[in-house]
């Protein structure tokens, strides 16, 4: 996450917090983040730093309201658009929704398989972190079949790596440190 995310995300969570609408801008938040992981048009339109502003600002506007998102979250993305920082705005939302969520007594794990897993699985891994870190758990899940087999869970800087490639990955260390070919 980028330290320029991180400065604007503090500044809209602290205005929010003065406006009494932090509910509202973490549902906003939410909404935008979800919009940008489901719209490879909407990512490639921001990144692109030949389009015109007033076009950019024309498309994002239309999103958020389509969105219904509030005047704050509204300002502060045309701020992000008249300043080019919008190739920034999913470190942003990443850092706001990790700001509020610390704010509230609730910590972020992201949760990665080689597969989907069923909920059973991730209700009883967040009572197990929520036991662990004293703290609300948030799961954000995410797939990569490049981990063969089992799960990596990340809290902050924790990582928890129960993953088949990285077993392999060990077992091929160990096989190389004892003179072994693997």
């Amino acid at each position: 996450m980028s330290a320029v995310g991180r400065r604007y995300a503090k500044a809209l969570l602290e205005l929010a917090r003065e406006q009494n609408l932090t509910d509202q801008v973490v549902r906003d938040v939410g909404a935008m983040s979800d919009a940008w992981k489901e719209s490879s048009e909407l990512r490639e339109l921001i990144r692109n730093p030949v389009v015109p502003k007033p076009a950019l600002r024309a498309t994002i506007d239309a999103i958020m309201e389509e969105l219904g998102t509030s005047k704050l979250v509204r300002n502060t993305i045309a701020l992000l658009a008249d300043r080019r920082r919008l190739p920034y705005l999913p470190d942003i939302l990443s850092a706001f929704e990790e700001l509020s969520e610390a704010e509230t007594g609730r910590v972020r794990a992201e949760v990665i398989s080689a597969k989907p897993l069923d909920d059973e699985y991730y209700n009883r891994l967040r009572d197990k972190l929520q036991r662990a870190t004293g703290q609300r758990v948030v799961l954000v899940r995410k797939e990569d079949p490049s981990l063969i087999g089992g799960v990596v869970t990340r809290i902050g800087d924790l990582v928890f790596d129960g993953s088949i490639s990285n077993r392999l990955s060990e077992l091929r260390e160990t096989l190389l440190a004892n003179g072994e070919t693997p």
